[in-house]
């Protein structure tokens, strides 16, 4: 039988938050040494959760399943009950018997029959000890019986640049996961390593390729280009410091191997390292910015988790993207390769050009630091522009002249109104390079020059170790009713319209969850932000002339924009199809040249004409 998933235990690295994995009724113990679960007489064991349910309305629709079957290995006399919880019925329990388990004598119920009822909802295992002596649980599964012609091979692609202790973690763990994974033999990892510094030894499941910084593009591009070459059928792009339960890469190999649809692509969710029991994003759609899906779920709740997992089955918008941290597609679905971003929203316009399937599955997520402290004036620079792009060349993102502008606006006066003004002056750049036509990204695919420009520009917005007088606060404006603050801080531009503000309204500090939210700065004249850690911060004060002068940019680049907007957006939709091809990067990636693109046109020499224009 195929492996659905696997039971999943907290993990030490990973995440040890228990109400994720299993919810005790009774008296229980969890070793985390030895990964198993004893019970004590009439003990209950509810896998009932967020890494351990069976999302079956997902499975069903998007596999060929032939039965279902669930599994539990472990020592003692167990009653061993299947629900299926399904969404505005009553529940149905499919299975429950007594069963003696024993080592190397799993016991098993059949499942099959879970389509005479429903073929949506969730699927979950109860587990009660029936013998004085209690009973031990070691690991379960969902299988099915289902039989693979050709199971599909898997490239697990990883970019990497100078993070050498992080992506060697990775790969070993990999590697010890594969080695004893039943489908290890058709999974292959290559590690493109933009640095070309973190020595990663060649061995019959690992290969390292050497690539140059062309950012988290460039080096997925060249994974593709290698996955491609090497003749596999799917490929999965991911992180070099994967913080996730190698269970992710089972359950995603899997569904691809049993799916229907060939266009099926599974994209893993994220959590914030700050809080692991909440979910940050189960899947994101893109329209004007990016709108993480289900974002601060608790996944403690079971009743939420339900809802989170039963509407996700359903809710399908037509801007879903998946984030590059964990996104696994097959490859003869790819029409455009990557479009040369460098980093940031490379992820977001492939999956909005390329015609897939997209599914998150519960469990299958990625655990990361949090994504506001990774905030900075060039990582705002970067996501601005993308911003724009994915507008002008995506047909479902469509918007007028004034109407795409509103992008850069919003974006630049959120830096404003928290007195971040060398993230303005960045963004305001980046819209800029935008107006310069896809040329720019051509010419600029290692973003050497603007790097070095935008860390220029920088000097208040950096994390170092705070004063006692950075922590010092003077609070009256930021103290009043939420809506007062909210009138204040708009009608004022947060002060920037009021005369001697900068000298009376309050100082503050906040902290990293307020970091990238413009409503706890209004009222403020000063404020200090602080790391996750609030160990280090900067402090940023309010200034009427840094405003004005920046307002009075941006004013001039919004009218030029718009003059220009039809011209420039026919110029990117050209150059992207330009840009996004296999012949794109193999030139760029000085790469012989193999047979036609059959994904798209090559059109390399639009691509130049395009540079040469601009």
């Amino acid at each position: 039988m195929i492996t659905l998933q696997k039971l999943t235990f907290p993990e030490p690295g990973i995440c040890t938050e228990h109400e994720l994995y299993f919810r005790p009724r009774g008296v229980l113990g969890f070793s985390q040494s030895a990964g198993e679960i004893w019970l004590n007489q009439g003990g209950q064991l509810l896998l009932d959760s967020y890494f351990n349910m069976l999302n079956i309305g997902k499975w069903h629709a998007g596999c060929t399943l032939d039965g279902l079957f669930a599994e539990v290995t472990g020592h003692g006399r167990i009653e061993l009950r299947a629900l299926q919880a399904i969404p505005g019925q009553s529940w149905e329990t499919l299975a429950c018997e007594v069963i003696t388990l024993a080592p190397g004598v799993p016991g098993r119920i059949d499942l099959s029959h879970y389509t005479e009822r429903s073929v949506r909802g969730l699927i979950y295992l109860e587990i009660k000890a029936l013998e004085e002596g209690g009973a031990t649980i070691t690991g379960g599964r969902f299988a099915t019986d289902t039989r693979l012609a050709i199971p599909p091979r898997l490239a697990v692609s990883i970019t990497t640049f100078r993070r050498e202790n992080e992506v060697r973690r990775t790969v070993a763990r990999l590697q010890e996961f594969l080695a004893g994974y039943e489908f290890g033999g058709n999974v292959h990892v290559q590690v493109v390593d933009n640095g070309q510094s973190a020595e990663i030894p060649e061995t019959g499941k690992v290969t390292p390729v050497d690539n140059p910084n062309y950012g988290g593009a460039g080096g997925f591009a060249r994974g593709l280009l290698e996955a491609e070459r090497g003749g596999f059928t799917h490929c999965l792009f991911m992180d070099d410091d994967a913080s996730f339960h190698m269970e992710n890469i089972a359950r995603t190999y899997a569904f691809l191997a049993l799916s229907r649809d060939p266009a099926n692509a599974v994209a893993g969710a994220m959590i914030n390292n700050t809080h692991k029991w909440a979910m940050w994003e189960n899947g994101a759609l893109f329209d004007g910015s990016c709108q993480p899906m289900f974002c601060g779920v608790d996944l403690r709740n079971r009743d939420a988790v339900f809802q989170m997992e039963n509407d996700s089955a359903t809710l399908k918008p037509p801007t879903l993207y998946g984030g590059w941290w964990f996104f696994a597609f097959a490859i003869d679905r790819v029409r455009h390769h990557p479009f040369p971003f460098f980093v940031r929203g490379d992820d977001i316009s492939f999956s909005l050009m390329n015609d897939f399937n997209i599914t998150t599955l519960n469990g299958v997520v990625s655990f990361q630091d949090d994504f506001s402290e990774k905030e900075s004036p060039q990582t705002l620079y970067l996501d601005l522009r993308n911003h724009l792009i994915h507008h002008m060349v995506s047909d479902k993102l469509a918007r007028s002249p004034l109407g795409t502008a509103k992008i850069a606006i919003r974006f630049i006066m959120r830096s404003l109104l928290r007195f971040h003004y060398e993230s303005a002056r960045a963004q305001l750049l980046s819209w800029q390079d935008v107006m310069e036509g896809p040329g720019f990204f051509d010419e600029n695919i290692d973003m050497a020059a603007r790097r070095a420009t935008i860390k220029e520009m920088t000097g208040t917005e950096t994390w170092r170790d705070l004063t006692p007088e950075d922590r010092m606060e003077r609070r009256k404006r930021t103290l009043r009713s939420r809506s007062r603050r909210q009138r204040l801080g708009l009608w004022t531009l947060n002060g920037h319209l009021v005369p001697f503000s900068a000298r009376r309204w309050d100082r503050i500090v906040l902290e990293i969850g307020q970091r990238g939210i413009v409503f706890p700065a209004f009222g403020a004249a000063r404020i200090t932000y602080l790391n996750t850690a609030a160990d280090k911060g900067y402090t940023v004060s309010q200034s009427k002339r840094q405003f004005f002068a920046i307002a009075w940019q941006m004013t001039r680049t919004l009218r030029r924009f718009t003059r220009d907007y039809e011209a420039l957006k026919q110029q990117y939709r050209d150059g992207y199809d330009a840009m996004t091809t296999r012949g794109y990067w193999q030139d760029k990636l000085a790469l012989p040249p193999e047979e036609p693109d059959t994904f798209q046109k090559p059109i390399v020499s639009r691509a130049k004409q395009v540079s040469a224009s601009h």
